[in-house]
C-alpha cells in the first residue's frame, strides 16, 4: 500500500532535484533518459523507505536480504539506473528485456520505447516480481511483461531484442543473451572480471560482443544457474585471498609465506586523493599474474601485513610468492604514492614486477578509457581472439585489450 502521508509535490521536487544532480555530474546526457526519470514516481516502489532515501541520488534501497544479511534484491540508485539507460541507448519502438526486476527501471525503459515498443522484465525471485507488478500497475505501466524465470536462459519467446539490460551482477554472459540480441543490439551488464565489477555496454557484432562503455558499479549478484562464488584461500594471521576464477597456484606452495622476510618497493606513481583509479584496478586485475583480493580479519590480525584497506587490497600470487599493493601519503600530504609489499623466496623480484605494472599504468593508461573488452563464445580458438589477455569463463572467453591513453 502506498503511504498516504507522502506529499506528491515533495516527491516531485526531490525527483527533479535528483535528475538535476545527474545532469550536472554528466550521468544523464540524453533528453529521453532525463524525461523518463523526471516522470516515473520511483518512491512508490519502496513505500517502506522515506522520500529522501527513495530519491537518494547515489544510494540504492535494499528491498530484501537473506538469512545471512546478504542483499538479494534492491532498487538501484538513480545514478546507476541512469548510467545503464544511457549505455543501452534505448530508442522508440525497441524491444527490450530487463533481467533483475525492481519496477522503476522497467518503467523508465517503457517510457523510452514508447507505445510502439515492448518491455519484458524478469526475475528469479517471485517476491521481487510481485513487488514490480504492483508498482507497474499502480503507476500505469501494466503493458510491461513481468516474468518469473532464470535469466540465464533469456526469454526466447519474445526475442530478438534490440537491447538487454541486466541489473544484477553477472560473472559470465550466457549464450542466450548474445543469441537473443539483434545484430547491432546492445547488452548492458554488470560483469565481474577478476573480482572487479563494471557495468559494460556491449554491441553485438556477429558471434561476439564488443564493449562500447564501462563504469565502476556494484550490484546484487545473480542467483540461479548464473551464480558464482569467489574462492577463498587463508594464509594465516587473519589474512585471506579471494580468487574470482579459483587459485592460480597450488595453495600448499603458499604455506608459511607470511613467515618469510618482507620485501618493500615504492613506485614513484602518485595520485590525488580524489582521482579515479578504476583503470589501475582493472589493469592489475588483467595483467598481474595470479591477481586476487586480500582482506584481513581484524579479530585475528597480527599486523604481519600492513594494507591501506584491510577489507580490500589488490594482491597477486606467483608460485610461492605473494604481493599486495598499498599507498602512503606524499610528504606534502596532497597525494598518495603506490607501493608493493611482497613475501616469499623471490619476494623482492615479485614486488618489482608488480611495481613495474603500476608504473606502466601510470605512463601509458592513466586517464585513459580503460580496456576494450570483447566476449566470444566458449571454444573460440585462440588465434581468433585478439587482445592482451583472454579470461575463460563457463560460457564465454573474454578478451581484454589495452591501448595507450
Amino acid at each position: 500500500m502506498t503511504d498516504a502521508t507522502v506529499n506528491p509535490d515533495e516527491a516531485t521536487k526531490l525527483r527533479n532535484k535528483t535528475v538535476d544532480q545527474l545532469k550536472e555530474d554528466g550521468t544523464i546526457v540524453s533528453p529521453g533518459v532525463e524525461a523518463a526519470m523526471r516522470k516515473v514516481p520511483r518512491h512508490l516502489a519502496v513505500p517502506e523507505a522515506s522520500l529522501d532515501d527513495a530519491y537518494s541520488t547515489y544510494n540504492a534501497v535494499i528491498t530484501q536480504e537473506d538469512e545471512h544479511g546478504h542483499h538479494t534484491s534492491s532498487v538501484s540508485a538513480p545514478q546507476v539506473q541512469a548510467m545503464q539507460l544511457e549505455q543501452a541507448d534505448i530508442r522508440p519502438g525497441d524491444n527490450v528485456v530487463e533481467f533483475g526486476t525492481n519496477g522503476p527501471n522497467a518503467a523508465y525503459i517503457a517510457e523510452l520505447v514508447g507505445d510502439t515498443g515492448q518491455v519484458t522484465t524478469v526475475d528469479i525471485d517471485a517476491d521481487a516480481d510481485a513487488r514490480a507488478t504492483r508498482f507497474l500497475a499502480e503507476t500505469g505501466y501494466s503493458r510491461v511483461r513481468v516474468l518469473t524465470a532464470d535469466a540465464s536462459d533469456g526469454v526466447p519467446e519474445y526475442a530478438p531484442y534490440d537491447a538487454i539490460v541486466v541489473t544484477v551482477g553477472a560473472w559470465d554472459v550466457p549464450p542466450a543473451w548474445r543469441e537473443q540480441l539483434t545484430e547491432g543490439g546492445r547488452l548492458v551488464v554488470p560483469l565481474r572480471i577478476r573480482s572487479l565489477t563494471r557495468t559494460y555496454g556491449f554491441v553485438r557484432e556477429g558471434d561476439r560482443l564488443v564493449s562500447s562503455s564501462a563504469h565502476v558499479c556494484g550490484f546484487v549478484p545473480m542467483q540461479g544457474e548464473g551464480a558464482h562464488d569467489e574462492q577463498r584461500l587463508p594464509l594465516g594471521d587473519g589474512v585471506s585471498l579471494r580468487f574470482d576464477d579459483g587459485p592460480t597456484v597450488d595453495p600448499s606452495s603458499l604455506e608459511g609465506v607470511l613467515r618469510t622476510p618482507r620485501a618493500e618497493t615504492w613506485t614513484g606513481v602518485t595520485v590525488g586523493r580524489t582521482e579515479l583509479i578504476g583503470t589501475l584496478q582493472m589493469y592489475l586485475a588483467t595483467m598481474a599474474p595470479g591477481f586476487c583480493i586480500m582482506s584481513v580479519d581484524q579479530d585475528s590480525d597480527t599486523a604481519v601485513v600492513e594494507p591501506s584497506n584491510k577489507g580490500f587490497s589488490m594482491a597477486a600470487v606467483r608460485g610461492p610468492n605473494f604481493a599486495y599493493v598499498l599507498v602512503r601519503r606524499t610528504p606534502d600530504d596532497k597525494n598518495v604514492e603506490y607501493g608493493v609489499h611482497a613475501f616469499g623466496p623471490d619476494g623482492a623480484s615479485f614486488a618489482g614486477e608488480i611495481a613495474d605494472l603500476i608504473r606502466a599504468w601510470g605512463k601509458e593508461h592513466r586517464g585513459g578509457p580503460g580496456p576494450r573488452v570483447a566476449i566470444y563464445p566458449a571454444g573460440t580458438p585462440d588465434d581468433q581472439i585478439p587482445g592482451d589477455q583472454v579470461i575463460d569463463k563457463k560460457h564465454s572467453r573474454i578478451s581484454v585489450s589495452w591501448s595507450a591513453a
